[in-house]
């Protein structure tokens, strides 16, 4: 799918919509004991062009289906997928450098915020539900300083060049400080008090005395 890169200006937020795949899968070793079962994140899968993304309704809920993985694999064959549709990508202006920053790192990426929802239940046991998808890699940062879980998946090409408009159109890197040359430092001593150099010749030829 091609994301036409409508001019910024022509539009308050950006935005697309995605349907996102979670993952069951089997624990395998000697924490299988304790944890038969792990949730994972399997794909962000792109919904909607920018064009065709309308507003978001508050009201709206979509319910989780299950799915059939798109390469069924062993390991895939005792794992079972879920998709949890129409999750809003909106592009803010304001956090224009965690766009940058994730366009800068090695693999440009979705990031996942879930959580275990005990309201909602696989075989007597919490389903992992998505809770927000972003392109920001400070919201990222700030999920896992608060200890919430987040997974990540590589962003398709089309993404990555859709947020590279955004980026280019709204970024303003912040000037670097000119570093103020060390002569202009203020002398001090070991214990931090200003040190006085004077540059007057010492006359005489040696100590009092001699």
């Amino acid at each position: 799918m091609k994301i036409e890169h409508t001019p910024v200006s022509a539009r308050s937020r950006p935005a697309i919509e995605v349907d996102v795949v979670m993952r069951r899968e089997p624990v395998t070793g000697p924490m299988s004991r304790w944890q038969p079962w792990r949730w994972v994140l399997a794909d962000v899968v792109l919904r909607s062009e920018p064009d065709d993304t309308g507003p978001a309704d508050p009201h709206e809920t979509h319910e989780p289906q299950a799915v059939e993985p798109v390469q069924a694999t062993d390991a895939s064959a005792q794992a079972a997928h879920w998709l949890f549709p129409r999750f809003r990508v909106e592009l803010f202006r304001d956090d224009a450098e965690g766009y940058f920053l994730n366009l800068n790192s090695p693999n440009p990426c979705f990031w996942v915020f879930w959580r275990a929802d005990e309201a909602r239940l696989l075989d007597g046991e919490a389903m992992a539900v998505p809770q927000i998808v972003t392109l920001s890699y400070h919201d990222a940062g700030r999920w896992l300083d608060a200890q919430e879980r987040v997974d990540q998946v590589p962003a398709p090409s089309e993404v990555v060049d859709w947020l590279r408009s955004f980026v280019d159109a709204t970024y303003q890197p912040e000037p670097k400080k000119r570093k103020r040359p060390d002569s202009f430092k203020p002398l001090t001593d070991r214990f931090g008090q200003p040190v006085r150099i004077s540059t007057e010749k010492i006359r005489g030829g040696g100590p009092p005395g001699h």
